[in-house]
């Protein structure tokens, strides 16, 4: 802890200098290859073919992998401009203790995902050893798994993108030859993919179906639409670039194509696996689909997926998250082993029958804070952002004893909205949660708690890199932190 106390400087949540920023466009997008191989997809597809045809589904699912991706790259401009991750910016709409309500839930939200896909790819580990030496015992596997997950993370941001880039290809020849296969078996069934719908609804109800599937992937990638901040602060961005687009453009092609096509494709292959064998699960897929040393490589690549998946979507967040919330005494390598153990206390293996449904009541409360996070950075600052103070415990962002009512107050009344109408509840919390907080900050809260950033509304005082400017935080020479260093401990 800093000498004066100030717990809110914590190493590892310091602003990212400008060239520290290290990820690229294209690493970006190897990154959200792996990303998007996760079992909320195959079991949105799943559940889709039981009320839609699979264009209908795919035309579903790219709709909300759009939308989400656009509320990710708007929220993603935070890291960006000034370097900043998730849970210390929320100091600025939640205060700097209040900042911890919703971060908490996001963390275990994200810490609960990681350990749902580590038991996804347990399973596939587990059928690689049953298959090899004839050992089953998948629980072992899931605790060796989450393990070696939480090692990689602890090494550093570069080390996730290098290993996104082995992940990647592989990633793709096994959705490939999924996806041919699984039509293969339908086929050998008498069963026609693009035609072919459990129990068909018409009317209404398809609408309704249409928007579950809608909102369903909105839900789940909004855990990563709240959190991107924490991410993007490490992308690679031109100085004193004033074109929003030019200065974003690591973020676009990843988050508004990449994710879109692949998240598109695993959906689909959920969707197939359902038709030819009534079952969404990839692994029970290849079981029945391949055998041998094919199926080996299959299993294995699976594995691989959920590990690149869990490091970039999850656990960097959380353990950011972690850190924050224990302030410079818990260090990100800690905040990754707290990620960890509530996986694992989440028990993922009985998730799987609430899923779909958790999925829309995550969507409304997370979009929420993604509704207040806009109205804060864009609608209410204009994006100058009076960094200096985040960091300070008795600066502007302390409002009452740390607690900023006016985000409380929108992301409570928000996230219920939104659960009222769970067809529309990432839409509607989004609405819901930028509405609210903009008349009750704008017209109550801040002319309570004068804001330096909206008195003086100067772009040389309160953007970052848009005029060139690195956040230079003061932190106690005692931690031995610089601020340029700090991105190698992430």
């Amino acid at each position: 802890m800093n000498k004066d106390g100030n717990y809110l400087k914590s190493q590892d949540l310091l602003p990212i200098s400008h060239q520290n920023r290290n990820i690229g466009p294209f690493g970006f997008s190897v990154i959200w290859i792996g990303m998007a191989i996760v079992l909320a997809a195959f079991a949105m597809g799943g559940g889709g073919v039981q009320s839609l045809s699979l264009p209908m589904v795919i035309l579903a699912t790219l709709i909300g992998s759009v939308a989400i991706g656009i509320f990710m790259v708007i929220i993603g401009d935070i890291g960006v401009e000034h370097g900043l991750s998730f849970p210390v910016y929320m100091r600025a709409p939640f205060g700097t203790i209040g900042t911890h309500i919703p971060s908490i839930v996001r963390g275990v939200t994200a810490a609960s995902w990681f350990g749902i896909n580590t038991y996804f790819g347990s399973t596939a580990m587990n059928g690689i050893l049953t298959l090899l030496f004839g050992y089953d015992n998948w629980f072992i596997c899931f605790l060796i798994f989450a393990a070696v997950q939480l090692f990689n993370t602890s090494l550093g941001i570069k080390s996730i993108e290098r290993f996104a880039d082995l992940a990647a290809p592989v990633i793709i020849l096994i959705s490939c030859w999924m996806y041919v296969t699984l039509a293969d078996q339908a086929a050998e069934n008498g069963k026609d993919i693009w035609n072919w719908v459990e129990t068909p609804v018409t009317g209404g109800a398809a609408f309704t179906a249409f928007m579950v599937v809608v909102m369903s992937n909105m839900g789940f990638w909004g855990t990563l639409a709240a959190d991107m901040p924490s991410l993007s602060r490490y992308f690679k961005a031109p100085a004193n670039e004033r074109n929003w687009f030019k200065r974003n453009k690591t973020q676009l092609a990843g988050s508004l194509i990449i994710m879109p096509i692949f998240n598109t494709l695993m959906v689909v292959i959920g969707a197939v696996s359902y038709i030819a064998l009534n079952n969404y699960d990839p692994v029970f897929a290849l079981q029945e689909a391949a055998s041998g040393f094919v199926l080996g490589i299959l299993l294995l690549m699976i594995v691989l997926a959920q590990w690149s998946t869990n490091t970039s979507a999850n656990v960097i967040p959380a353990a950011t998250i972690f850190s924050n919330v224990g302030g410079p005494k818990v260090p990100f390598w800690v905040g990754v082993l707290v990620a960890g153990i509530i996986g694992i206390l989440a028990q993922p293996w009985n998730l799987f029958d609430v899923l779909s449904t958790a999925l829309l009541v995550i969507g409304g409360i997370l979009s929420s804070i993604v509704g207040i996070l806009f109205a804060d950075y864009y609608m209410i600052r204009k994006r100058r952002v009076n960094v200096y103070d985040l960091y300070e415990m008795n600066g502007q962002f302390k409002y009452m004893k740390g607690f900023n009512l006016a985000g409380l107050i929108s992301w409570i009344v928000g996230g219920i909205i939104a659960n009222l109408l769970p067809a529309y509840s990432s839409l509607v919390g989004f609405v819901a949660g930028a509405f609210l907080y903009y008349l009750l900050a704008k017209y109550w809260w801040f002319a309570k708690y004068k804001q330096a950033e909206l008195e003086d509304p100067s772009d040389e005082k309160y953007l970052g890199i848009t005029v060139g400017r690195d956040w230079d935080i003061a932190v106690d020479e005692e931690l031995g932190v610089i601020p340029e260093t700090v991105n190698e401990q992430i």
